[in-house]
């Protein structure tokens, strides 16, 4: 037979564009993922989570430092209701702040140098919070410490996504969450046994071990495909997936992506439902997250305790949330490529809603001490909040815990990692670094407003007010993932990118 005749009418379609994709790529794409060596991927994704580590520990220094600060004997550093409101909130200031900054470092440095250029302000910021000698000392060091991760927020979720492949994604995509996590366990648990100086020089331990290792590490494929680095770009598959792999066939693919969209984007294509569609999913996921209220909660953690008048020591709380969020974000990361990102999704933003509304109900209905009094009026009767630990029934006082701790479990479990991973796989590469960056912008604004206002709404309309609010935001997360998310679970990122671009779920039905 002539071989013209065997040739499709249209061409051979193209590996990141197809209208019906063939059931034999997909059986190459199956075969290709297990035959790869994730040795040298699983090291340079944990060189880069060292950001989130760093980043998570410095979001939660607040929670033992306040309530050191209010009876620090230097008048200097002894803090106020306002002071605290913005030693707590700056930090999301400076995040915002870094966000924009990611908006052109990843663009123009790329992935992995703009998480090393954090490393900078984030040093500088724990030396000043280290060697404070007056509260602007602490507020600038929150600054510095909050841009660096605003910077690291944009960044490692996007380069952990371009250098994996579909068959740990989904794992590796949920990294950036874990290691947070990990990071503000670890600050609870050096908070029972270090000052807050020295948890300020902690902080630069992990600093410095992210900008060692990544000096070794490779930049993403993407991003040099997309400044035209072709054969840095093979090299880096070949470090990254094997020498004994089909890796020339992903450099095209990914080099096919690439070329389709290596125009920088223009204000015309944002009417493209292929541009605005994902970037506004994006960023309303980012939004939501943080209107849930995940961040003040961390950030006040021992404070909420003080107030709520736990059995227990705040301190030792916070250290069992951090447990808690610690082992559901682990549980998210392994069910995340089984059980879907959407179903994740659902039952994290009920856990959430759940948890708020009991606790605000919980507040609401029960008398509790104010922040600054000594005393707690129960059953019409002024009594010490101290002695309450000592009756059988101030059991009921765990209630606070446990509803932090499912609030936690839930927000660890969908809302707090699969954002973070559907942002770099749902935005387009073209807008990728722009986008995220306008994400993280988002999500840290509205961060520091909440951050901000919270002890101040907290002192002058109650604790419950807040709880209450978060669980009416957190019934709309539920309404927003029925109705927007797309489940990303197995697909590749081609794939995605071209069910925004027709809109056809065909797309999004292909396993691979």
């Amino acid at each position: 037979m002539d071989a013209s005749i065997q040739k499709p009418l249209l061409g051979a379609p193209s590996s990141a564009y197809q209208t019906f994709p063939q059931r034999d790529a997909h059986q190459l794409d199956r075969e290709y993922i297990r035959t790869l060596q994730n040795k040298r991927l699983f090291l340079a994704a944990f060189a880069a989570v060292l950001g989130n580590f760093n980043f998570g520990y410095a979001l939660v220094y607040t929670s033992p430092v306040i309530p050191a600060l209010e009876t620090s004997n230097i008048p200097a550093l002894k803090i106020t209701r306002v002071e605290e409101s913005w030693f707590g909130s700056v930090f999301t200031l400076g995040a915002a702040a870094g966000g924009l900054s990611a908006m052109l470092l990843n663009d123009r440095l790329g992935r992995k140098l703009s998480i090393m250029f954090s490393a900078v302000p984030s040093a500088v910021g724990y030396a000043f919070m280290g060697s404070a000698q007056g509260v602007w000392m602490l507020l600038l060091g929150r600054l510095l410490t909050g841009y660096a991760g605003g910077v690291t927020a944009a960044s490692i979720p996007v380069y952990i996504s371009e250098i994996s492949h579909p068959g740990v994604r989904g794992a590796l995509g949920a990294c950036p969450q874990i290691m947070a996590v990990l990071g503000s366990l670890i600050l609870y648990a050096l908070g029972l046994k270090l000052s807050w100086r020295w948890l300020a020089v902690a902080g630069e331990v992990p600093v410095l071990t992210m900008i060692i290792l990544l000096c070794f590490m490779p930049n993403s494929p993407r991003f040099l495909i997309s400044k035209g680095k072709n054969d840095e770009a093979v090299r880096v598959l070949r470090w990254l997936r094997g020498q004994n792999t089909d890796f020339r066939r992903e450099f095209e693919q990914i080099k096919e992506s690439v070329r389709q969209q290596s125009r920088r984007i223009s204000c015309a294509e944002i009417k493209d439902p292929f541009i605005y569609k994902p970037i506004l999913i994006a960023v309303l996921m980012r939004f939501l997250q943080q209107l849930s209220g995940v961040t003040p909660i961390l950030v006040y953690l021992q404070s909420i305790f003080q107030s709520t008048a736990v059995i227990l020591k705040p301190e030792y709380d916070a250290a069992i949330v951090g447990g808690v969020r610690l082992a559901s974000v682990l549980i998210a990361a392994v069910s995340m490529d089984k059980a879907g990102r959407k179903i994740l999704l659902f039952v994290s933003a009920g856990i959430m809603f759940a948890s708020n509304l009991i606790l605000g109900l919980y507040i609401h209905y029960t008398s509790l001490p104010s922040h600054n009094s000594t005393m707690a009026v129960i059953n019409g009767t002024l009594v010490n909040p101290e002695s309450l630990t000592a009756e059988p029934s101030s059991y009921i006082t765990l209630i606070p815990l446990v509803a932090t701790m499912l609030f936690i479990m839930g927000y660890a479990m969908g809302w707090g990692p699969i954002t973070w991973l559907l942002m770099s796989e749902i935005l387009p590469l073209k807008a990728r670094g722009v986008a995220s960056g306008l994400c993280v912008l988002v999500s840290w604004l509205t961060a520091f407003a909440l951050t901000r206002f919270f002890l101040l709404v907290v002192q002058d309309f109650g604790l419950e007010v807040p709880f209450l609010f978060f669980a009416v935001i957190c019934a709309g997360n539920l309404i927003f993932t029925g109705c927007c998310v797309p489940e990303t679970k197995g697909r590749s990122l081609e794939q995605i990118e071209s069910y925004f671009r027709t809109g056809r779920r065909s797309f999004m039905r292909n396993h691979i």
